[in-house]
Formats: C-alpha cells, sequence, structure tokens
C-alpha cells in the first residue's frame, strides 16, 4: 500500500496512484471517502485507513532521516529569471534590505515566493539552480518573486532557474530547505505541490 495523502504528498492524486498501481501497489492510502469512490472509478484500490508499507521517501524521491537522498528526486520545483540588475556595493534587495551587496554584483529577479510555497526564512539562506551552478537566494523572500544573486554571471530573462530536485547542484536542495524551517521533507513538498503550478516530465 503506498502513502497517497495529502494529494500524493503535493504530487497529485489521480496521477500518482495510476503510476504506483500500475508498478504493483495493490492499493493505495488517501484522507477521504470522495477519493476512494472517484479512484474507484479508474479501477484503482483505495483505503482511508491502515499503515502504508511503501517507503514514502522511496516513492517520492526524498531524503531518509539522515538528509541523504537514496533516489533520484520525483519533484523539481522551478521558476524562471523575470530580470536582472546590475548592484554596487552597499546596493540592498527586498523587503527590510536583509542583502547589502558587499561588491559590484549582479542579481536576478525570480518566479516563486512564498505564495508557491518557497517559505520565507530561505532568504539569504538557501540556494537554487541557474545555468547549471548553485546560486544564493537573497533578500526577503516575496510573495511571488525571490532575488538571487548571480555573482557577476550574465543570465537571460526567461532562463529557467531550480530550487530543488532535478539532476543539478540543488536535487538534495530539500535538505537544505529542512534545516533551514525546521520543517520537514514531506510538509515541505506538500506545500509546494498545493501551491505551484503542476506539470509533468520525462
Amino acid at each position: 500500500m503506498a502513502d497517497l495523502r495529502r494529494d500524493a504528498w503535493g504530487h497529485g492524486l489521480l496521477a500518482v496512484a495510476q503510476a504506483v498501481t500500475a508498478a504493483g501497489a495493490e492499493r493505495v492510502r488517501v484522507d477521504a471517502p470522495g477519493e476512494v469512490d472517484a479512484l474507484r472509478l479508474e479501477g484503482i484500490a483505495a483505503v482511508t485507513t491502515g499503515e502504508p508499507d511503501i517507503a514514502a521517501d522511496l516513492l517520492y524521491g526524498l531524503p531518509d532521516a539522515r538528509g541523504a537522498l537514496a533516489t533520484r528526486p520525483v519533484m523539481r520545483l522551478s521558476g524562471q529569471v523575470l530580470s536582472t540588475k546590475r548592484l554596487r556595493p552597499g546596493d540592498a534587495v527586498s523587503y527590510g534590505y536583509t542583502y547589502r551587496a558587499a561588491t559590484d554584483t549582479t542579481v536576478a529577479l525570480v518566479t516563486g515566493g512564498y505564495a508557491q510555497g518557497i517559505v520565507r526564512a530561505l532568504g539569504n539562506n538557501a540556494d537554487v539552480e541557474v545555468g547549471g551552478v548553485a546560486r544564493r537566494i537573497v533578500g526577503r523572500v516575496a510573495m511571488d518573486v525571490c532575488v538571487v544573486e548571480l555573482d557577476g554571471a550574465e543570465v537571460e530573462t526567461g532562463a529557467e532557474v531550480t530550487f530543488f530536485g532535478g539532476q543539478g547542484p540543488v536535487a538534495a536542495g530539500i535538505v537544505a530547505w529542512a534545516e533551514v524551517t525546521g520543517m520537514d521533507a514531506a510538509e515541505l513538498v506538500t506545500v509546494v505541490g498545493a501551491h505551484a503550478v503542476r506539470g509533468w516530465e520525462a
């Protein structure tokens, strides 16, 4: 039995239910009788009680209790560069100016803020991937955007930014998120999955 509560931990109930049963799960655990009925129409056995015996960290590609990834992450949270700006020493960004440039540098305004599940505590404390390189989120995370330090690198508007997941330097970024926020990985991906726009990729 696979644990698909909380909308399959933010991954999407129906799609995950179809995937895990195709892979051999006999039934899935969900939150409500209405979900049991909906999945029954899809030919999927679901229950609201019982203890799942398929390891959730393996199913969702989450870190184990030691913070290590045993499998590739299943969820990747991404955004894109809206604009870039050059900063001089002393220039500050975002609310409250919690970050000031120490040297001449460039920052990017990136889609994704606390409304999409990027917890505010991550400002000045977590990295994202831009162009295959880990870059620091700087300043306070706003509702729909955050600012990323580019260390002078040239990045085009529209460039993709990965907050966690994928195969690059922030693949295990959810581990750092958990350390910074005090939330566990399951909580973090569930929040993100409930707020971000969801898509599927191979």
